[in-house]
């Protein structure tokens, strides 16, 4: 199998949604660090706005990380696609698997009600 075409938009949008969600991750880990500097350092020397920027940090950087996920997935998604058309996309081997079957579908499906 080949890989052809990849949907530009589609994958713009869940590279977002990932990227947005490491961007959580590093605001939170942002925070927690400007959070305890804020209340170890005096007050003369910006420990407040050091916690401001800690909190600050959990809205900025998911933000910028899924506009920055999106645009940049966006961006390769229409190279590959463009590209691919003129050497050729990126081979894929794929087997079929069964579907897994749980314990709960098999004791009540060859049961009858009654």
């Amino acid at each position: 199998m080949e890989l052809r075409r990849i949907g530009v938009l589609s994958l713009a949008k869940i590279s977002a949604a990932i990227y947005a969600l490491l961007g959580l991750v590093g605001g939170a880990i942002v925070s927690l660090v400007s959070l305890v500097v804020g209340t170890v350092a005096p007050a003369e020397s910006g420990g407040a706005l050091s916690a401001l920027f800690g909190v600050a940090a959990v809205v900025v950087l998911p933000v910028f990380y899924g506009v920055v996920g999106f645009v940049g997935s966006l961006i390769m998604a229409a190279l590959y696609n463009w590209l691919a058309g003129m050497v050729g996309g990126v081979h894929i081997d794929l087997r079929v698997v069964a579907p897994h079957v749980s314990a709960a579908t098999t004791q009540h499906s060859g049961q009858v009600s009654g």
